[in-house]
């Protein structure tokens, strides 16, 4: 049997790798975080870094479970069109560009911090949701429609970054998903139309 290597998995196992470590060694997570201050002193490398360290457990689980499906899922589609090499570009860039309007505004801001992959993996999940509107996905068990899951999403993110009650950037939810759906069309425009008509469906069908 050939085993073909999955990239997804590879992030996957950095991610929980670089997590757990850093959880072990607060100065390792001080140094990766994303700190806009710190940034614009020259420290660059914390504007992809914080996207391999989490909050806590629940965090963590909650990004590389909804990876696991969805990065299959996309891997599937964009693999064959930019090589394992133009997915981790695709995931790498959606860390930093999720995170640019946060840092932008935050350049003068000490006390600002913020960490996690959410960009990046809502780049993944809205560019499933682009192909897939109307297919379920079963959050907490419960069958809910791709589309009516990316609203909600769209809605807790904006409530959570009102709330700014942890070093989670929740606005980064809205840029990394609205990468991923861009980069997918800049790929195929035409997917623009597709998602209107399976939108317009009656569920999907």
């Amino acid at each position: 049997m050939n085993f073909e290597p999955s990239v997804t998995l590879y992030l996957i196992v950095a991610t929980v790798v670089v997590s757990l470590l850093a959880w072990q060694n607060p100065r390792w997570l001080q140094a990766m975080i994303h700190h806009p201050p710190s940034v614009q002193r020259g420290e660059y490398w914390r504007l992809v870094t914080h996207g391999f360290i989490h909050a806590d457990g629940t965090h963590l689980a909650f990004n590389m479970i909804t990876l696991f499906f969805f990065g299959m899922a996309m891997e599937r589609v964009l693999v064959p069109a930019i090589g394992m090499g133009g997915f981790v570009l695709f995931y790498l860039a959606a860390i930093v560009l999720a995170s640019l309007p946060s840092h932008l505004s935050h350049l003068r801001d000490p006390g600002y911090r913020s960490l996690g992959a959410s960009g990046a993996v809502s780049a993944v999940l809205f560019a499933y949701i682009l192909l897939q509107p109307w297919s379920l996905l079963f959050v907490f068990f419960i069958p809910v429609p791709a589309i009516v899951f990316a609203a909600v999403y769209i809605g807790y993110s904006l409530y959570a970054q009102r709330q700014n009650r942890d070093n989670i950037n929740h606005s980064a939810h809205l840029w990394g998903g609205a990468w991923g759906v861009g980069f997918m069309l800049l790929l195929e425009p035409a997917l623009l139309g597709r998602f209107f008509q399976e939108l317009l469906s009656p569920l999907g069908g």
